[in-house]
């Protein structure tokens, strides 16, 4: 008898090397989303945490420096910077992006460093040296004021910036200020929260002036560039404002926080000199 020959199919198991392909990819892709994150979060960390803490010891820096050389220095309207501000220039509306997240837009000409963006208008920004020190007693605030808004040089170093061209501290015009409200050290996150009375100090090496608040507006146009005309009004909102010369002073940030949709500001005038 012939015997029989027992053939053996070969068994072919298919899936198992796609599933471990598979498995692979999801790792690989749930690596990469873990490392975004981490990625992210510590961009976040550095924008809102670590430009704070820079900034603000840059500023609590330059309020010191300042102090100490106008204590070895009397006092005297013939030194004192703030009255050699330029002259002033008429304001116009710019490019909302020129304007940064703290900034009302003024001429870019009058800015004279390229606006807040930091030299976006024509030629780069030169660093401007503070000349002043604002103090609002009701959100704890001290700050160095420098010449100009512009992001690089001045803003971003916590710094409150004056508008180029608007009046010096004390003098018949509008002493018109920008600050951040969030990161770089945010020097206006809070003025939001004064109201009609509270006081406001600018020091120079000359003198202390005073403002007191007697007008706030809380949203207006970036465009709204009546807010810092020597006699301050909203074009947006012409019930804000002034109609007669006087020596005012101008706030002016972002609103809501994080975010530059709006402006918000803050109007002041002049009660003392001392």
């Amino acid at each position: 008898m012939r015997a029989r020959v027992r053939e053996r199919v070969p068994v072919v198991v298919q899936g198992r090397g796609r599933r471990r392909t598979g498995a692979r990819v999801l790792w690989v892709c749930a690596e990469a989303v873990v490392t975004c994150g981490v990625v992210v979060l510590l961009l976040v960390v550095h924008q809102v945490w670590w430009t704070n803490q820079e900034a603000r010891a840059e500023a609590r820096g330059q309020v010191s420096a300042l102090e100490r050389e106008w204590g070895m220095s009397p006092p005297g309207d013939p030194v004192d910077p703030a009255r050699s501000a330029r002259p002033v220039r008429p304001v116009g509306p710019v490019d909302p992006g020129e304007a940064g997240d703290a900034v009302v837009p003024v001429d870019p000409g009058a800015a004279g460093d390229g606006g807040a963006s930091g030299g976006s208008g024509g030629g780069p920004a030169a660093p401007s040296a503070a000349f002043a020190v604002l103090r609002i007693p009701r959100i704890g605030l001290t700050a160095p004021v420098a010449h100009g808004v512009s992001k690089r040089a001045v803003l971003d170093k916590g710094y409150v910036g004056q508008y180029r061209g608007t009046a010096a501290p004390g003098a018949v015009g509008n002493f018109a200020l920008a600050g951040h409200r969030n990161t770089h050290g945010e020097p206006f996150r809070y003025i939001d929260r004064l109201g009609v009375g509270d006081e406001i100090s600018v020091r120079t090496r000359a003198r202390t002036y005073v403002y007191r608040v007697d007008q706030v507006l809380r949203a207006t146009s970036p465009r709204d560039v009546g807010v810092i005309r020597p006699v301050p009004r909203s074009i947006v909102k012409p019930s804000y404002g002034y109609g007669a010369p006087g020596a005012y002073l101008t706030l002016t940030t972002c609103t809501p926080e994080f975010s530059s949709a709006y402006r918000l500001v803050v109007w002041a005038r002049l009660v003392s000199a001392g």
